[in-house]
């Protein structure tokens, strides 16, 4: 089954690459009405998949899905046909002297690269699908989607309704198990994109490199929150419990653990508490919050807690209503505060990706910075504090993907930002004018002067006096 399907997906690899060549060069008009036809999909038929994503999490709040996966992505589609025509004029470059005097031109243009394959996600499923999408269009490139079999109806549901308003040699959808991804990673694309885990990120890249296909990861990680003593901690505390609670903690840019002052723990502890009570007052039957999004992933977050416990970590559940979560099958579980932590302890050697949350302490600044570096690079990275010396040495000082002053995760929301990883985080970015970049080839374009620069260089054999002159003068 899984090679009838790389069959199919071979067949329309093909139709869109040959599509893609006889149309070249496609007017800018085009792209855009591929943007505007995304956008208007998004915009009609955002209740059923604001249902579907419900329905495939167990509880997700519509509300939250329309801000997230639809709104956002929308606007994101407006931004790009803001500014594609400016980001795909070519840039006029410099040539040495003195070729320009003498007639000769360089410049770079920015064409497509041909057909772009996505990998998406579960945790946010069609922005992390059409997010990319816009730029890829605006680009003028052609797509191939398979999107994650977690969220089964939310794909099949964007399946179809991609397949009614594009050509199958525009943009198609590939469903189906992770056979058939890893079938689909394998494809001789001109460009993948992969939003994931780093494990799997890996393997996408292994396969990619088989046909030495180009990538985009945009990966993960364990992205810290650097509290400073000069942090208003209750406010701190409310901003990191919205992002640590928004999707029940399944975003990629998630705070995963907070690192404040050692005589300031309780202080921070009790921001955070009292921020996720006044949000959350209930759990269980609480529209706005999240289920966590499989079996599998809800026991592997208890496995996390349960080790921490056993190695000696302080467990503290925020549960204002007293609920008890153990009689339900809702896969709802309350933010999970763990104090006195150790690099022993598996929540702190794997990317979270749900409502734990690890508390690190420091006597110093550098300490904190210290254990960041000797870590794999963070997607994001966050500060909170008004020391400006202290803030800047936690910038210059570390690596991140991206960065929040005084909130967490909202770079990723600032459209005119790239977005991405370094490291084990990802590579490459989308959003700005990198994304625009990101899925376009920069292809260099020389024109000579109609004198011949050869000779007159020295350039030609045999070489003697005027070759040997020529050299000098380049190396002064």
């Amino acid at each position: 089954m899984a090679q009838d399907r790389k069959t199919e997906m071979e067949r329309v690899l093909e139709k869109q690459r040959q599509s893609h060549i006889a149309a070249r060069p496609e007017p800018m008009e085009l792209r855009k009405d591929r943007i505007r036809r995304a956008i208007n999909l998004l915009k009609n038929n955002a209740p059923e998949l604001n249902r579907a994503m419900a329905a495939d999490f167990g509880n997700r709040s519509p509300a939250q899905s329309m801000m997230t996966d639809i709104a956002g992505t929308v606007g994101f589609g407006r931004y790009c046909l803001k500014h594609m025509d400016k980001w795909a004029k070519a840039d006029k470059r410099h040539v040495q002297f003195p070729l320009g005097l003498l007639g000769a031109k360089a410049e770079v243009r920015y064409e497509p690269k041909g057909v772009v394959g996505i990998l998406s996600p579960w945790n946010f499923p069609v922005n992390l699908t059409f997010g990319p999408l816009m730029q890829i269009f605006a680009a003028g490139n052609r797509a191939m989607i398979k999107p994650s079999e977690l969220t089964q109806r939310t794909s099949e549901a964007m399946a179809r309704m991609v397949s009614e308003a594009f050509d199958e040699d525009e943009c198609a959808v590939f469903t189906g198990s992770p056979e058939v991804a890893q079938a689909f990673s394998s494809l001789p694309f001109d460009h993948l994109v992969f939003t994931g885990s780093t494990a799997t990120g890996r393997k996408v890249m292994q396969a990619a490199a088989e046909n030495l296909v180009p990538v985009t990861l945009e990966l993960g990680g364990k992205s810290p929150v650097f509290m400073g003593r000069s942090a208003d901690f209750a406010k701190a505390g409310e901003r990191v419990a919205l992002g640590k609670m928004l999707n029940a903690g399944q975003i990629c840019l998630a705070p995963d653990y907070l690192y404040v002052p050692e005589d300031k723990a309780d202080e921070a502890v009790h921001g955070v508490w009292q921020a996720t009570a006044n949000m959350y007052p209930t759990l269980l039957k609480n529209e706005d919050y999240a289920s966590i999004v499989s079996d599998h992933h809800f026991d592997r977050l208890k496995g996390l807690v349960e080790d921490a416990r056993d190695k000696g970590a302080e467990v503290i559940e925020v549960n204002p209503g007293n609920e008890d979560f153990s009689s339900t099958n809702a896969r709802k579980m309350p933010l999970t505060i763990l104090k006195n932590v150790t690099d022993e302890m598996t929540v702190m050697q794997e990317e979270i990706f749900g409502p734990v949350l690890p508390i690190k302490t420091y006597m110093g600044i550098d300490e904190a910075i210290g254990y960041v570096n000797g870590h794999d690079r963070p997607l994001g990275l966050y500060y909170f504090g008004e020391d400006d010396r202290e803030r800047e040495k936690v910038l210059t000082k570390t690596i991140s993907g991206g960065v929040t002053v005084n909130d967490v995760i909202f770079h990723v929301s600032m459209e005119d930002l790239p977005f991405g990883g370094t490291g084990p985080s990802g590579m490459g970015s989308y959003h700005g004018v990198e994304g625009f970049r990101e899925f376009s080839h920069a292809r260099s374009v020389y024109s000579q002067s109609r004198i011949d620069i050869a000779k007159l260089g020295g350039l030609k054999p045999p070489y003697g006096d005027a070759t040997m002159k020529a050299a000098k003068s380049m190396m002064k």
